[in-house]
């Protein structure tokens, strides 16, 4: 299946609640944070947050790296009170489409990141390629590492995830430690669903 013919559409937003939405939550699929930041604002899209969805039993988490906490888990409903109407929930492998994706393994290893540190040096690195001097004189990697010898950054997590433990890359022709959250966005291993309102009914 090929991946490399990423999309550029405008999507329609489709509200739901997250009790509606629970039930068609995945294990490991992907969140994406609407809000304005470093990354939003240096980036290519208006995503600036990537986590992923993640089952402990019958409780829905929300497995991120983040700025100032590093690798953590946190319950969904949490981060839904935090940003109502900003999270948009994107259905991973959509149709299964990429027969060989092991969505249980990219869902452990973000799992595992739990506790790391965050890569402040890594997301810098992926902003000031934006920078139109540095555009003229630096090209974007486009080969990955096995393992990344910096601490990731929250969507280089969510490729990383997918790409060394489910094994399919989502931005092929980009390295993990650039890809951001627009980049995962407009990924078509990634299909929108639907955002999360925050109404709680």
């Amino acid at each position: 299946m090929d991946i490399n013919s990423n999309r550029n559409q405008t999507v329609k937003r489709v509200m739901r609640t997250l009790a509606e939405a629970a039930p068609h939550i995945r294990d490991g699929d992907l969140l994406l944070f609407r809000r304005r930041g470093l990354i939003a604002a240096a980036g290519r899209g208006e995503h600036s947050h990537a986590a992923k969805a993640v089952r402990w039993g019958a409780d829905l988490y929300c497995v991120e790296v983040r700025e100032w906490h590093g690798g953590r888990a946190v319950t969904l409903a949490s981060q839904v009170r935090r940003c109502p109407a900003r999270i948009d929930v994107f259905a991973v492998n959509p149709r299964g489409r990429w027969t060989d994706y092991d969505r249980a393994a990219a869902a452990r290893c973000m799992r595992l990141l739990a506790g790391c540190d965050y890569g402040y040096w890594s997301v810098l690195r992926a902003a000031l390629l934006h920078l139109p001097l540095v555009r003229l004189f630096v090209r974007p990697e486009t080969e990955d590492q096995a393992a990344a010898s910096r601490p990731p950054f929250c969507s280089q997590a969510c490729a990383l995830a997918d790409r060394v433990a489910g094994g399919v890359d989502p931005v092929p022709h980009l390295a993990d430690r650039l890809t951001e959250p627009a980049d995962l966005a407009r990924s078509p291993f990634y299909e929108y669903r639907f955002t999360l309102s925050g109404d709680g009914k």
